[in-house]
């Protein structure tokens, strides 16, 4: 963990070679963590409401599979219109993704995620990067406008990753296990906290996380009013709305406080 207290904004985006390594590791992990299930672990229930383990999977294959193919996923936002009106776009259109593999095992979703992953992180990088940063995912989900950036280069650079590792800590936590962490994971939780400082309009606050994927940072400027100390999964848990297993520090002036408890970053 860094011995200094340095500001959020200073944290440099992820770039587009950066993030091949982080998403090729990210991809590395997750499958090696889903490997290791038993045949009982894939119908655990998951904090995401009414999604297993399996289905969890079945998502995650979902979104790699329509990177390549986005004709697969307008398919799934109109279907979704019908067999989901209730729901906003983006969570339709989730429920669709695991619905047209509700059949298939856990075992044969780890290899269609073996299989469309790559295919996922390949046509990423075939994308011009002047088209990245001008396609906007909000054309196909408006929930995408209320993101630090509106854009193809965001949603590859960061939010695969993190959407990717932040089910890979769900996985953890249905089956009663420690999420394996190393060098990469520390680049997802400084992109959540880069976006959480962004985002930022309260009075000065320091973020000290513990772990292989810690730090310690300043949202705001000046001296801190409030800080807040945990394990950099349970923050990660907490800011995207999740519970916390472990211990949640927050010490200081009371507002600044409270707008740490209600801080919350899109995952």
């Amino acid at each position: 963990m860094a011995t200094t207290t340095s500001s959020a904004r200073a944290i440099p985006r992820t770039s587009g070679t950066r993030a091949r390594l982080v998403n090729e590791a990210e991809l590395r992990a997750t499958l090696s963590t889903f490997r290791e299930l038993s045949d009982e672990d894939w119908r655990r229930p998951t904090v995401c409401e009414r999604w297993t383990v399996r289905d969890m999977l079945a998502h995650t294959v979902g979104q790699y599979e329509e990177l390549p193919r986005p004709w697969v996923a307008v398919r799934r936002i109109r279907q979704a219109g019908r067999t989901h009106p209730h729901l906003g776009r983006l969570d339709g259109h989730n429920e669709v993704q695991i619905e047209d593999r509700r059949a298939v095992p856990g075992r044969e979703l780890i290899g269609a995620l073996a299989h469309f992953a790559p295919q996922a992180l390949i046509a990423l990088r075939r994308i011009p990067v002047a088209v990245r940063r001008r396609v906007r995912p909000s054309l196909l989900y408006p929930e995408a406008k209320a993101l630090p950036d509106d854009s193809m280069d965001y949603l590859g650079n960061v939010l695969i990753a993190r959407d990717t590792w932040m089910h890979r800590v769900d996985l953890a936590d249905a089956v009663g296990a420690e999420p394996v962490l190393d060098g990469h994971d520390r680049e997802i939780v400084d992109q959540v906290v880069l976006d959480l400082a962004l985002a930022w309009t309260g009075p000065a606050v320091e973020i000290d996380l513990r772990g292989p994927a810690g730090g310690s940072r300043l949202l705001g400027i000046g001296t801190p009013a409030a800080t807040l100390r945990a394990e950099a999964v349970d923050f990660a848990r907490h800011v995207s709305g999740r519970p916390v297993r472990g211990r949640l520090e927050v010490e200081g002036d009371p507002g600044a406080r409270e707008a740490l408890v209600a801080a919350r970053v899109v995952f």
